[in-house]
């Protein structure tokens, strides 16, 4: 297998990597810059009470279990802000083991790359790959886990709320939750329930809910309940109003999804048409493709086409995406 030939067959395997991760994307979302502010707001509202950084009785028990060098390694920044991550999606794995698997895979990935092509390159952009495997499938698991939650909440919300007029305190009405909805609703009720059972206060339970699931919508939930138990009111008259605005938002992330399915069908369309044709000339007419990929122009081209479908999903992501 030539040079150019086996170049081409990694960079074609790269877009495949994009189109996975840029274009199965929800087309209605946050910007970044709402993310910030959330982040900000989130790390305000921490400093803003008289205990020190945010932290779950239940993260520490947890990290109690763990053999000494286990529980260094995942007190480390980076596996902190990684173990979060993988808390967010739903998986169980620590975080060490994520990073060791990524790399075992990368590394496998390289030397196959090199034994199979022959080529520097190819062996480096497939161990790249290979190496952000996991983390790709981490990224998709926690946004598909994040639209169940938030499609659960308002659900979520009325069963709280008819709790609390019910006479239960709130803290029943959260266990209540978790004991009627299905997950990940359920699982992190449960997880606020028993945060506050092992002895948080509710703000802080809440606050590690919000941690957990960085959003709008769960951050107007939190501060709901928070202001209202500083300074009072009829919180179930609250979280009513709130149930309402959260499935108004739904309705029109439906609408939005409906307007643009066409869009992304064309990006999907537009993206895949040359990997398909060339594909089909490999086993069709195999005589066509020798001088695009020994020739030094023909390289050259794939290149600059490669690197211009990179651009190309990239800007369709940016233009299907309604962010709010």
């Amino acid at each position: 297998m030539t040079s150019g030939s086996s170049l081409f067959i990694v960079m074609v395997f790269v877009i495949v990597i994009l189109l996975m991760q840029a274009l199965v994307v929800p087309a209605f979302g946050e910007s970044a810059k709402t993310r910030k502010s959330l982040q900000k707001r989130i790390a305000d509202i921490e400093a803003s009470g008289d205990d020190e950084a945010l932290s779950s009785l239940l993260r520490e028990k947890y990290l109690r279990t763990l053999s000494p060098l286990e529980r260094r390694l995942e007190l480390l920044p980076a596996m902190e802000a990684l173990a979060r991550r993988i808390e967010q999606s739903g998986h169980k794995v620590l975080a060490y083991r994520m990073v060791v698997l990524s790399l075992f895979i990368g590394i496998a990935f390289t030397l196959f790359s090199w034994f199979y092509f022959g080529t520097l390159m190819a062996a480096a952009i497939t161990g790249l790959v290979g190496t952000y495997l996991p983390y790709m499938k981490i990224n998709m698991d926690r946004g598909k886990r994040m639209e169940q939650f938030e499609e659960q909440l308002p659900d979520a919300i009325d069963t709280m709320k008819r709790a609390l007029k019910a006479g239960h305190p709130l803290g029943a009405s959260i266990k209540l939750v978790a004991e009627e909805l299905d997950n990940p609703v359920a699982e992190e009720f449960e997880r606020t329930f028993n945060d506050i059972n092992y002895g948080n206060d509710v703000r802080r339970a809440m606050l590690g809910l919000l941690s957990r699931i960085p959003s709008v919508t769960v951050m107007a939930l939190v501060t709901s309940i928070l202001v209202q138990k500083e300074t009072g009111g009829n919180l179930a008259e609250i979280l009513e109003k709130i149930a309402i605005v959260i499935r108004a938002r739904f309705k029109l992330q439906r609408k939005v999804k409906t307007y643009s399915a066409e869009g992304r069908m064309s990006a999907w369309v537009l993206a895949a048409v040359p990997t398909v044709l060339f594909v089909t000339l490999w086993f069709t007419s195999p005589d066509y493709l020798p001088v695009l990929l020994e020739d030094e122009t023909g390289k050259k081209m794939i290149t600059y086409g490669f690197f211009s479908g990179v651009v190309g999903i990239f800007w369709i992501r940016k233009i299907l995406r309604i962010e709010v």
